[in-house]
């Protein structure tokens, strides 16, 4: 969906008691959503210390996703339009040369539709279990975009960092889209800007008000400069917007050129006709 140089998208946790993602990927496309974003956790450690980030205690859809490239490639299968979104894929927490082939390889059976929302997670134990310590989590996600993007566009590709390292290696299919899907960097610290000056495509934050929107827009123009980037070419997405619709005419003035609106995980009955008003909403801001 398109309204006023901008588009709209949605997301939903793909968990096992929810919406079927086949179902909601026809029914957002029916609608003339442009997007469908999945989140993903691998596991929930039952022994935690690391807070929730959104407060309070965590949600249950945390542990019931199902692996979004699996649900994004069932998602394909049944839409033509529809751009297949990661929000967010945690790299830290994935193999970089696997994760180049999953990617590579949705995109290459949905001709070219995928967006890759990455981040590097919040949650320590987590992280702790795939090897990660979560002081060097961002380094970790660093090398291991850079290693896809070697994977991606070289043939054959290699990779020697401090975090990841392998000699030339052949990987095929290579993705339909040049140089990989966009890479949204889902982060709204102030060293997120400098990251995605440096190896990202574009800005992915979440709606949330402790989260400076406008002073991250302006802090992401600075970091554009002076890495010698031209700021339009970013995809900017604002990630988990309700149905408020100032503030959605307000996150548009900001700025960003794609809202993604947020969806319980809940059955058809319940998430059909909240998508039904947001298709609404978005229309009514053209």
């Amino acid at each position: 969906m398109e309204s006023a140089g901008a588009v709209f998208g949605v997301t939903m946790f793909p968990t096992d008691d929810a919406m079927s993602i086949p179902q909601l990927a026809a029914a957002a496309e029916a609608r003339g959503f442009e997007s469908l974003f999945l989140p993903e956790h691998t596991h929930i450690p039952a022994s935690r210390e690391s807070p929730w980030p959104g407060g309070g205690e965590l949600p249950r859809e945390y542990y019931r996703t199902q692996d979004p490239f699996v649900a994004l490639a069932a998602a394909a299968a049944v839409t033509t339009r529809l751009r297949l979104g990661t929000g967010i894929a945690l790299v830290t927490e994935r193999d970089p040369i696997l994760m180049a082939k999953q990617v590579a390889s949705l995109d290459h059976v949905s001709h070219g539709r995928v967006l890759l929302g990455i981040g590097a997670g919040w949650n320590a134990e987590e992280m702790a279990n795939h090897g990660v310590p979560f002081g060097q989590r961002w380094a970790v996600l660093r090398e291991r975009v850079l290693a896809m993007r070697a994977i991606w566009t070289e043939d054959p590709a290699s990779f020697h960092g401090e975090h990841v390292r392998f000699d030339p290696i052949h990987a095929w299919p290579k993705p339909v889209q040049p140089g990989g899907p966009p890479v949204l960097l889902g982060a709204a610290s102030r060293y997120a800007f400098a990251r995605i000056a440096e190896y990202a495509d574009g800005w992915m934050p979440i709606a949330r008000p402790d989260v400076d929107l406008a002073g991250g827009m302006a802090q992401l123009q600075q970091a554009m400069q002076a890495a010698g980037r031209d700021f339009e070419t970013l995809d900017l997405t604002l990630f988990g917007v309700g149905p408020d619709p100032e503030r959605v005419r307000g996150y548009l003035d900001l700025g960003f050129r794609r809202l993604v609106f947020g969806l319980p995980p809940a059955p058809a009955d319940k998430v059909v006709p909240l998508l039904d008003r947001y298709a609404e909403l978005a229309a009514s801001v053209s």
